[in-house]
């Protein structure tokens, strides 16, 4: 037991020493220093954004994978989408105005005067015989101008880019379009020349105004070929495409001339031109627009486009659609009309609308359907409707004369009264006995109604109807003398029949259509002839309209040959109007305020009567 003891003894001697190194370990142990700590930091954050680029990488690869999978294909550059055209011609074949996008003939870039390519160049893409496709330069450029004004002032996109854009790719602002776009500028840099990718921008690219490409541009805008525009023309469409809307130079010609000073400007800084040259660029005539030398055809090109689905069930190609309209007639009526208007702007006179119709087939020879377009789209010509005043009597006296009256019949011009109303002359007077012949050219207000007892007025409505209203005419005692709202093209309409032998006028603007290749897909056939007034009453009315010119309120239409009409003035001066025929053509003139307020007490038989006479002589 005791050998035992000294044994546990000895091992316990023994193991004393065994706890010695325990102690030296944990001794040497140094304290982290925030040293170490940092770098530890780091490098576990370096390590962490590996993997964070590393699953970046992978996902914007397979992001661009999914891009580049989903690619149109590229023969769909052969093929532009775009609505079908529509070239609106007048009657001797000269082009009034264009609808949908329209492509000129295709050009060749090398063909043109160098400043027409240069200017582009300058304008939109600087670099562009430099990079590759996309401009890693002024995309920084772009961006830090961008910074500093603090707001999207430059772009950066190339014209490769844009081609890529226009041809292949929707106008969708996403990422996915933006990565589309840089893959497929590069496909064009790789697979075509930059004059190749140039001429493929020239002459698809969009100018405004419909026009697709530069030499529908140059037509467009200068009714010119390409290849004949000067430095000033070339630095206008050049500056266009920016905003084609904004710099549209026949919607927005200061814009768009102080637009083409700042390319010019850019061509000079360039190299391309010289400060000389580009001085007397600023100098240079440029060319007149067929749509600018009749500022508001588009209202007429509207009311065409509005019928063309008659005609045309299905439209997939472009056409030319030659009408009725006279284009010198057209011009007139339109400068006679705003003359008019700007010398009545002291008079609260704002708005205006004329139609002139052939008497032998109604054919719309012009139609003016207000003061400015471009302020107003509303045709007043064939939208508006508007109290006819006066000018409605005809339909009364045709009644009479078609119920077997005569011009020298008498009528009783004196005070009378139906239920509440008493009608009232325009002179506040009463003038008693008085002829059919007398009442309807003084325009007598009281002997009218006289005459309307005589009669029914459904047949008044009636004879109104038949002659071509076609807006609702209610049956009321006021209709007599003008309440009735109606249209001045169907105003026009309706007086088209006296001077029509007593046939009905029916009223068209579209003579034929074609396609590109001349083939017709329609042409108009003559209407059927329909008597609605008889022989007598055509004589009848004419000779009191004759009157009206020579002797009452429409006097100053006398200086038309062989002029024949009738004035219109409705309640508070809210409307005047003149209608009348010559040997040739009827014309309706109707003057007055879009908000219905009075004129300064302008009536038939000054203003409208004045228009009329000045486009009829």
């Amino acid at each position: 037991m005791r050998r035992t003891g000294l044994k546990k003894q000895k091992l316990r001697a023994e193991a004393k020493p065994a706890k010695a190194p325990k102690k030296t370990l944990r001794k040497p142990k140094k304290k982290v220093t925030k040293e170490a700590k940092r770098r530890s930091l780091w490098i576990t954050l370096f390590m962490a954004a590996l993997w964070v680029l590393l699953v970046l990488m992978i996902v914007a690869g397979v992001y661009i994978w999914h891009c580049q999978a989903t690619l149109p294909a590229f023969s769909k550059a052969v093929y532009v989408e775009r609505e079908p055209g529509v070239k609106i011609l007048a009657s001797d074949g000269q082009e009034l105005t264009s609808y949908g996008a329209l492509f000129a003939k295709p050009v060749d870039v090398k063909k043109l005067p160098s400043y027409v390519s240069r200017a582009v160049i300058d304008t939109e893409d600087r670099r562009f015989y430099k990079h590759s496709g996309f401009d890693y330069i002024g995309f920084v450029r772009a961006m830090a101008v961008n910074v500093v004004k603090r707001r999207y002032a430059q772009g950066a996109s190339t014209i490769t880019q844009q081609v890529a854009k226009n041809l292949f790719l929707t106008q969708e602002k996403s990422i996915k379009r933006k990565v589309q776009e840089f893959l497929l500028a590069r496909w064009l840099e790789k697979n075509f020349s930059k004059n190749q990718i140039l001429n493929i921008y020239l002459n698809r690219v969009f100018f405004g105004s419909g026009a697709y490409g530069i030499n529908a541009a140059a037509k467009r805008f200068f009714n010119k070929n390409a290849k004949d525009l000067n430095l000033r023309e070339a630095a206008i469409l050049a500056g266009a495409l920016k905003a084609p809307s904004r710099y549209n130079y026949l919607r927005n010609k200061e814009q768009a001339l102080k637009r083409a000073g700042v390319v010019l400007s850019l061509m000079e800084r360039a190299g391309t031109i010289s400060a000389k040259e580009r001085e007397a660029a600023l100098k240079q005539p440029v060319g007149n627009s067929k749509e600018k030398m009749i500022l508001g055809i588009r209202y007429f090109g509207d009311y065409v486009m509005a019928g063309l689905p008659e005609y045309l069930k299905e439209r997939s190609d472009d056409v030319y659609v030659k009408t009725t309209l006279d284009y010198h007639l057209q011009q007139r009526a339109e400068y006679l009309l705003r003359k008019h208007l700007r010398e009545n702007k002291k008079n609260n006179v704002s708005e205006g609308a004329v139609v002139i119709l052939d008497n032998k087939n109604g054919a719309i020879r012009a139609m003016v359907g207000g003061f400015d377009y471009n302020k107003s789209q509303f045709n007043r010509a064939t939208q508006a409707l508007r109290q006819a005043g006066s000018s409605f009597k005809l339909f009364v006296y045709l009644t009479a004369f078609e119920k077997g009256f005569s011009p020298d019949e008498l009528l009783a011009d004196e005070p009378i009264q139906i239920d509440d109303w008493k009608p009232e002359n325009y002179d506040k007077r009463f003038h008693g006995a008085v002829s059919l012949k007398e009442a309807f050219a003084k325009s007598l207000n009281v002997a009218t109604v006289d005459l309307a007892t005589y009669l029914s007025l459904d047949e008044i409505i009636s004879t109104a109807l038949k002659l071509g209203i076609t807006t609702t005419v209610k049956n009321e005692p006021s209709i007599v003398l003008g309440a009735a709202e109606v249209r001045v093209l169907d105003m026009a309409a309706a007086y088209g029949a006296t001077a029509n032998d007593g046939y009905a006028v029916f009223a068209y603007a579209i003579e034929s259509i074609t396609d590109t290749d001349g083939n017709v897909l329609y042409q108009h056939k003559p209407a059927e002839k329909v008597r609605v007034l008889s022989e007598q009453s055509v004589k009848n009315i004419n000779l009191l309209m004759r009157e009206v010119v020579l002797k009452g309120t429409g006097k100053k239409a006398a200086k038309v040959l062989g002029a024949r009409g009738k004035t219109g003035t409705s309640q508070n001066y809210r409307d005047a109007w003149f209608i009348g025929t010559n040997s040739k053509y009827t014309a309706a003139v109707w003057v007055g305020n879009d908000d219905n307020s009075p004129m300064n007490e302008i009536g038939g038989g000054s203003v409208p009567t004045e228009i009329w006479a000045d486009i009829m002589k």
